[in-house]
């Protein structure tokens, strides 16, 4: 673990037998194809918006198979980061390379085809059907385009993927007809479309139930069962929202790395504490975090 500065190269999965729930990974073209070579690799970022810091001094590597917790406090900066990390924004200072390609000598457009982004906050109003929905991740557009038609490979592959995030019996059912787990879950459908190397996902279970929420983190630990180099990056305020899948987390705190490294390393009462301004106790179980005030603070 490491307490500010570059991240260190941490733990790897094993290796796991593709079972064929999910394709391999489409390549990027120019892009090392060696499973080492990180998906992402930002180094010593600053982001400053009107004379205002809102990153300093950060770095992260993720590698294929890695899945990342950015957690912290409200204004910790961990929205601008997986906006940098999704080659949605540059930074004022420092480098980020996403899948090989450095930003601000790529075209975004291209580079963003082969990221997988989940805004939970999707702008959509017209009354699709879900499958519909799955599949304007192929375009990459928020709405159906009039003259695009999927090949009848790419419904398949739509509906694979919605009876993955268990949504098979919804396939036909319209958005706003779906609760807040099922957009969520469509969402994480309509992103691994283009089968994409990296999954970043901003607070997916806000304003989850607990049943939804757990099927939210089950469907998560599912597709890194089925697609072991897919690498993934979420942002959360809860410990109780992680999959038990995390194996790395940054914390953040006033656009600062406070720690970051393998998850057993950065997750602890004292990190955590400090992290948030409050004395807690961290305790996990069958893989899943729980946090508590530490009364004898």
């Amino acid at each position: 673990m490491r307490l500010s500065g570059r991240e260190s190269s941490g733990v790897r999965l094993p290796t796991m037998t593709f079972s064929g729930v999910l394709p391999e990974s489409a390549p990027v073209p120019g892009a090392r194809a060696a499973s080492a070579a990180p998906v992402l690799d930002a180094r010593d970022v600053h982001v400053v918006r009107d004379g205002r810091p809102i990153l300093a001094d950060v770095s992260l590597t993720v590698r294929p198979g890695e899945h990342w917790a950015l957690l912290g406090p409200n204004g910790a900066g961990k929205t601008t980061l997986l906006s940098l990390l999704g080659a949605l924004v540059h930074p004022t200072h420092g480098s980020v390379r996403v899948l090989g390609r450095t930003l601000g000598r790529v075209d975004l457009r291209e580079l963003r085809t082969y990221v997988g982004h989940v805004n939970p906050r999707h702008p959509l109003r017209s009354p699709l059907p879900v499958r519909e929905v799955v599949l304007t991740g192929l375009t990459n557009s928020v709405e159906r385009l009039p003259r695009w038609r999927p090949t009848a490979e790419q419904e398949q592959r739509a509906d694979l993927l919605i009876d993955t995030l268990g949504l098979g019996p919804r396939t036909a059912a319209r958005w706003p007809t779906l609760s807040q787990g099922e957009r969520g879950r469509a969402l994480i459908a309509r992103a691994l479309m283009p089968s994409p190397r990296l999954l970043l996902l901003d607070e997916p279970a806000t304003g989850l139930d607990v049943a939804g929420r757990e099927q939210l983190i089950d469907s998560l630990d599912s597709l890194a069962a089925a697609h072991p180099e897919l690498a993934s990056v979420l942002v959360t305020h809860h410990l109780e929202e992680l999959p038990s899948g995390t194996t790395h987390a940054m914390l953040l705190r006033d656009g600062r790395t406070l720690a970051c490294g393998p998850v057993a390393e950065v997750l602890t009462s004292d990190l955590v504490s400090t992290c948030f301004g409050h004395p807690v106790r961290l305790a996990r179980q069958d893989g899943r975090w729980t946090v508590r005030a530490r009364r004898d603070a």
